[in-house]
C-alpha cells in the first residue's frame, strides 16, 4: 500500500514514519513517497528517515520527489502537510496583526485567515489533481487551518477528505488520565469546529465521569487546560473547552503576552528550523539525534505565550509525550484500509450532526470509521453561547472560500471584520492591506 506526504520535508514527518515502523500488520503502508517544493528539506528528512528505519526489517521504501503529479499518480493515500509561505509566511501573519492590535496565532483570528487565504488556492489544485491522478485514493489532511482547508478539498474530492487534528485526542487523553480512565475505554462527547470546541462529557460503561472533574477543583487546576482557563471558568461552562479556546476567552491577555514575548511562535519554529536543516546539510552531522532534540525543545515550548498569561508554568512531562496527530492519522488509515471499526474525533462534513450548520460545514466531532469512510455521529446541540461561536466562525470560513474562489478583496475584509477576534471594520482593511503586501501570493485579491 502506498502513502504520499505532501510537505514531505516538513519537521514532524519522522513521527508519522516512526508510527508506520511499529506497524506489522498485514495490509501496511510498504511504499512512502514524499513531495516537497524543497529538495533540500527533502533530503535531511529523508535522511532521518533512513537512520529510523535502521536495522528494521521491512521498513517502509522511501521515495523523494519534487513532482507533485508523480507523487499523486496512482497512490492508495495521501497526507497532505503542507505549509503555503513556510514559517517566514507564519511568522509574517503574527507581526501584521499584532501591530495592529489583534491576535496572529497561526489558525485562530487574523492570522488564521490570512494563512487561509494563501493555503486554500493551493488545497484546491491539490484536491483536483488526487480526483484526476488517483481518484480511489483517500486524502487525510494535516494542513492548518485544519477545518477550513478540509472544507474547501471536500468540495472537490467529497467524503474522500477527512481532516485531523491531535488537540481533541489528547484533551480526552488528559481527563481519562486523571480519572483514573482507560482512555481506549472512554467515549468522549466532543463537539464545534477544528480549534473551537468542548468536550461535554467522558463517558465510561454507561456513566459520564466528567463531573467528577468538573466538582473537584485541585484535580481540575493540575492539568494543562485547568491551568489555562482556571477552576472557576470551567465550573461555570460546565465543560473543558479546547486549548485554543483560551484565544477567545481570554482574549486581551494573550494579544498582550504575544506583545511582550521576544519573539513569537513562528519567529522561534522558523529559526530553530532553519538552525535544524543547516545542521543537517553537513553529511555527518547525526540527523535522527538532531532532529530528536530539536522535536523536544518544539513541544516544550508549545503554547508558551497562552501559558505565560494564564499563568500556567512549564508543560507536565506527562504532556509531552507522543502519539498525537500521527496516531490519529494511522488509526483513520487502518480503519479505512483494514476495515477496523473504530472511533475518532475528525473533522467532517456535517450532515445533519450539528444543527446549527448546513450539512457541507466541516465540523469536529466523534465518528464511527471503516472501509467506506468516517460517518459523524450524532451529538448533543451545543449551548447558545458555544452555538454562537461556532456559527461565527464558520461564517467567517465561508467569507475566506469566496474570496479564494471569486477572487474578491471585499470578501477578505468581509472575513476579517466578522471575526470575534478582530474588532473593527477599519482594522480589517488594515490587515488586508498589510498582508497583501507581506504575501505576494494574495496578489490574487482585487
Amino acid at each position: 500500500m502506498r502513502l504520499t506526504i505532501l510537505g514531505g520535508g516538513g519537521f514532524r514527518v519522522p513521527l508519522v514514519y516512526r508510527a508506520l515502523l511499529a506497524d506489522h500488520e498485514e495490509g501496511r503502508v510498504t511504499d512512502v513517497v514524499l513531495h516537497d517544493v524543497d529538495a533540500g528539506r527533502l533530503d535531511a528528512i529523508a535522511r532521518v528517515l533512513a537512520e529510523q528505519a535502521a536495522g528494521v526489517p521491512d521498513a517502509p521504501e522511501v521515495r523523494v520527489t519534487t513532482d507533485l503529479d508523480e507523487a499523486l499518480r496512482g497512490t492508495d493515500f495521501v497526507f497532505s502537510a503542507i505549509r503555503v509561505g513556510g514559517l517566514e509566511g507564519r511568522a509574517a501573519d503574527e507581526r501584521v496583526a499584532l501591530a495592529e492590535g489583534v491576535l496572529g496565532q497561526e489558525t485562530v483570528g487574523a492570522g488564521g485567515i490570512a494563512y487561509g487565504l494563501r493555503t486554500v488556492p493551493v488545497a484546491l489544485d491539490i484536491a483536483r489533481r488526487v480526483a484526476r491522478l488517483a481518484p480511489e485514493a483517500w486524502v487525510i489532511n494535516f494542513t492548518n487551518p485544519a477545518g477550513l482547508v478540509t472544507e474547501a478539498m471536500s468540495r472537490h474530492l467529497g467524503d474522500r477528505v477527512i481532516g485531523i487534528c491531535d488537540s481533541p485526542v489528547g484533551l480526552a487523553r488528559r481527563v481519562a488520565r486523571l480519572l483514573g480512565v482507560e482512555p481506549g475505554r472512554a467515549w468522549a462527547d466532543y463537539a464545534g469546529l477544528n480549534h473551537l470546541g468542548w468536550l461535554r462529557g467522558l463517558w465510561v460503561d454507561g456513566r459520564d465521569e466528567l463531573p467528577r472533574l468538573l466538582a473537584d477543583r485541585d484535580l481540575l487546576e493540575s492539568f494543562e487546560e485547568g491551568k489555562l482557563f482556571g477552576a472557576d471558568w470551567l465550573q461555570s461552562l460546565g465543560a473543558i473547552p479546547n486549548e485554543y479556546l483560551h484565544y477567545y476567552y481570554f482574549n486581551r491577555d494573550a494579544v498582550a503576552a504575544y506583545q511582550r514575548a521576544e519573539r513569537t511562535r513562528g519567529a522561534f519554529l522558523r529559526d530553530q528550523q532553519a538552525r535544524f536543516y543547516q545542521a543537517l546539510s553537513g553529511p555527518d552531522a547525526p540527523a535522527f539525534r538532531t532532529w530528536d532534540a530539536t522535536r523536544a525543545d518544539r513541544e516544550a515550548t508549545y503554547m508558551a505565550a497562552s501559558r505565560e498569561a494564564a499563568g500556567a508554568g512549564e508543560r507536565a512531562e506527562e504532556d509531552l509525550e507522543s502519539g498525537g496527530y500521527e496516531q490519529v492519522a494511522l488509526a483513520l488509515m487502518r480503519a479505512v484500509a483494514r476495515d477496523e471499526r473504530t472511533t475518532l474525533i475528525l473533522n467532517v462534513r456535517n450532515r445533519t450532526t450539528l444543527s446549527v450548520l448546513d450539512e457541507d460545514a466541516v465540523v469536529e466531532v466523534p465518528c464511527v470509521v471503516d472501509a467506506s469512510g468516517a460517518h459523524p455521529v450524532s451529538v448533543d446541540p451545543l449551548p447558545g453561547h458555544a452555538a454562537g461561536l461556532v456559527c461565527a466562525v464558520k461564517a467567517v470560513e465561508r467569507e475566506v472560500l469566496t474570496a479564494v474562489e471569486d477572487r474578491s478583496r471585499a470578501a477578505a475584509v468581509k472575513a476579517f471584520a466578522l471575526h470575534p477576534l478582530v474588532d473593527s471594520v477599519t482594522v480589517a482593511h488594515r490587515l488586508t492591506t498589510a498582508y497583501q503586501q507581506a504575501h505576494p501570493a494574495l496578489g490574487y485579491l482585487t
